[in-house]
């Protein structure tokens, strides 16, 4: 499926939502890698088959197959840390957010792209999961290795319109399958 192709599914209630699917996916603030490798994995984490589709053949033209590996495996880490310290930053023991975590996580440290790049596809990852503690720690990560307030904004608005979009698709789909059923 292509880009085009899932836009032209998106309905006409969430016009805008199509309309800032093509606007966040040219920003300035952001290189093509950072931009498609936050897209690709914000796809992966909104978890709907359409929208990881037409992202991942779009992003497979504009990132280079490290790229693409390093921006799934940045996804596959978020899903587990995301909720790892999201829960012991929610639970009102603070022993457990003393404990380690010991969980692997070695890519973080050599992720195969350049780090800033790494930490801004964590970053909107984190946001679609909802991990304060973690959004917190990528922004610093990312502040301190260079990048604007511009640029952390562009790769939350990425992570914000694909999710968008994968939740008005999967909104759509459930609405079809109650009126076949009905």
């Amino acid at each position: 499926m292509s880009l085009d192709s899932l836009k032209s599914r998106i309905p006409a209630y969430a016009r805008d939502i199509k309309l800032n699917l093509s606007n966040v996916l040219d920003p300035q603030a952001l290189t093509e890698q950072q931009v498609w490798g936050i897209a690709l994995a914000s796809a992966i984490a909104s978890r709907n088959p359409e929208v990881l589709e037409a992202i991942a053949a779009e992003a497979e033209a504009k990132l280079s197959p490290e790229a693409q590996t390093a921006t799934r495996t940045a996804a596959a880490l978020m899903a587990m840390n995301n909720v790892y310290y999201r829960s012991t930053h929610l639970i009102s023991n603070p022993e457990y957010g003393k404990l380690p975590a010991r969980l692997r996580m070695n890519a973080i440290a050599n992720p195969g792209i350049d780090k800033l790049d790494f930490e801004l596809i964590s970053l909107a990852v984190s946001a679609i999961n909802g991990c304060g503690m973690c959004l917190d720690a990528h922004e610093r990560e990312v502040s301190g290795k260079g990048a604007t307030k511009e640029g952390v904004q562009d790769a939350l608005r990425i992570a914000a319109v694909i999710h968008a979009v994968a939740v008005t698709l999967e909104a759509e789909r459930a609405a079809l399958a109650e009126r076949a059923a009905a």
